[in-house]
């Protein structure tokens, strides 16, 4: 984007064009009280001031330092050349201080990419900016101490220290998790290969307590995906002023009751949803069926190909996506059909309605569907004990084993569910015994082309667990098993 200024006789006014929303257009009143508070003299005669391009909506304050300096400019108080190449950022106080804005890691990147000599940003925003390293950041507490800087006369203000993470609610363990070695054997798998996972089960059995496990045992996020998903945050406004880089995958907790743009992003000023906001990172959605099914079939591209594609009218965005989905729900609205511990109250045709809010497409992308019961769960202790099961920690010390080994052999270092199956074929290598049995079942199991590939992957990253170079019988059947969903819960 640009901001140009032009001063024409007439009248003093200030006329901002460039379809700047309510707050880009109550710049006019901002920029004449934090330059004359700073100093500077305000041009007695008739200002344009454009944000180009013109036919692209301009939302927040931010613009506020461009149009200082282009004014300055314009007026002779600022020379030119000072500008070139110089990117800048910043919403003006009314006595000339540089407030803090949102967004400025991604502009960091994008000056970056751009070539830019250097960014001028609010003092500070200067932390958040400094982690794009390729990009010289120049921080000013105020209007004054910025065109100084341009000119040479004085220093740029200080990086200011960077503030405390914000600390954020301690996982589960997965030691917690009471029996349920099915769901906790699954929640591995779906950990370490990166597969999406759904969990079905009575009340009260565990779901939600294993779901919200799956954080804890993901490796920590790459520097560059760090740096992505930072973004996003940022530039949806959920992340301080100067904050550093989000070390653990995020994890997205929608309720049931959001619309289509909450989830994957829109609205009149377009923004991230909830998927994009997950992006490198886990969302999780309870009570999978409570969801309104035009809003869950949005899901159905960005869980295929990592991105959403929004076509607005003028313009096309497109948001990354590349998220592990985890969903929970329970068999029927009683919550007890197939539970041996709980009478269903719901006919037929009741339990047929529930299911149909789940279209077929987006359960055929869930690679791991896991139907739990309370019989599965163990009795819960008064008084603390050892815990008898693995901890999230001893979980994610072979989940990491096992990235390594997908990172050594896939393409782009990707886990086995982010690679599509033409990606994954040449590295199936099933044994002979794999292949014999393979053959034997029922031609294509009643699965989908797409379920037959996913439990090829599962298979895969079942194996990788183990160490092994070859897919055996034991994976395949293991994989297979996680198919049957529409024999347990979903048929008559």
């Amino acid at each position: 984007m640009c901001v140009e200024v032009d001063l024409a006789p007439g009248l003093p006014l200030m006329q901002l064009v460039g379809l700047a929303d309510a707050s880009g257009r109550e710049a006019r009143e901002r920029l004449r009280s934090a330059l004359r508070n700073s100093g500077f003299g305000v041009p007695q005669t008739r200002v344009v001031a454009n944000l180009a391009p013109a036919d692209l909506p301009k939302h927040g304050a931010g613009f506020d330092l461009p149009l200082a300096l282009a004014l300055l400019v314009a007026s002779a108080q600022l020379p030119q050349q000072q500008l070139q190449g110089i990117w800048a950022i910043g919403e003006l106080a009314l006595d000339g201080r540089l407030l803090p804005v949102q967004g400025v890691l991604a502009l960091a990147a994008a000056a970056a990419q751009a070539g830019a000599k250097a960014l001028v940003l609010p003092q500070a925003n200067a932390v958040e900016a400094h982690l794009v390293e390729a990009l010289p950041v120049w921080p000013a507490d105020c209007l004054a101490t910025a065109v100084r800087g341009l000119c040479g006369a004085g220093p740029w203000s200080a990086l200011p220290p960077a503030p405390p993470e914000p600390s954020l609610p301690p996982l589960p363990d997965l030691a917690a998790v009471s029996g349920q070695r099915h769901g906790r054997r699954s929640l591995e798998l779906a950990a370490a290969g990166g597969h999406h996972l759904l969990l079905i089960g009575p009340p009260g059995c565990g779901k939600t307590l294993l779901a919200r496990c799956l954080p804890g045992l993901l490796p920590p996020l790459t520097r560059p995906q760090a740096l992505l998903a930072s973004q996003i945050h940022s530039l949806a406004g959920l992340r301080p002023a100067g904050s550093g880089l989000l070390q653990a995958p995020p994890l997205r907790m929608p309720h049931h009751g959001c619309s289509a743009a909450a989830l994957v992003g829109g609205g009149c000023a377009p923004r991230p949803g909830e998927v994009s906001l997950a992006h490198h990172g886990v969302l999780f959605l309870d009570e999978l069926a409570e969801f309104k099914p035009a809003v869950l079939d949005q899901l159905r591209q960005p869980l295929e190909q990592g991105e959403i594609l929004l076509a607005r009218a003028q313009r096309v965005l497109h948001l990354p996506a590349r998220v592990q989905l985890v969903a929970a729900t329970n068999p029927c609205p009683c919550g007890w059909w197939g539970d041996p511990q709980g009478g269903c109250r719901c006919g037929e045709q009741r339990r047929r309605q529930y299911w149909s809010r789940l279209s077929g497409p987006l359960l055929d992308r869930i690679a791991l569907q896991v139907v739990l019961s309370s019989a599965q769960a163990e009795p819960l202790q008064p008084l603390p004990v050892e815990a008898a099961n693995e901890s999230s920690a001893q979980v994610a010390e072979r989940v990491q084993l096992a990235r390594e080994r997908m990172a050594a052999r896939n393409p782009g270092g990707a886990a086995n569910g982010a690679l599509d199956f033409e990606q994954l074929r040449p590295l199936l290598q099933l044994s002979q015994d794999a292949q014999s049995w393979w053959r034997q079942l029922p031609p294509g199991l009643g699965l989908s082309s797409r379920a037959q590939a996913a439990v090829f992957t599962v298979a895969r990253t079942a194996a990788d667990l183990e160490a092994s170079a070859r897919i055996d019988v034991r994976h395949l059947a293991e994989a297979l098993s996680y198919r049957g969903l529409d024999r347990s819960v979903a048929a008559p």
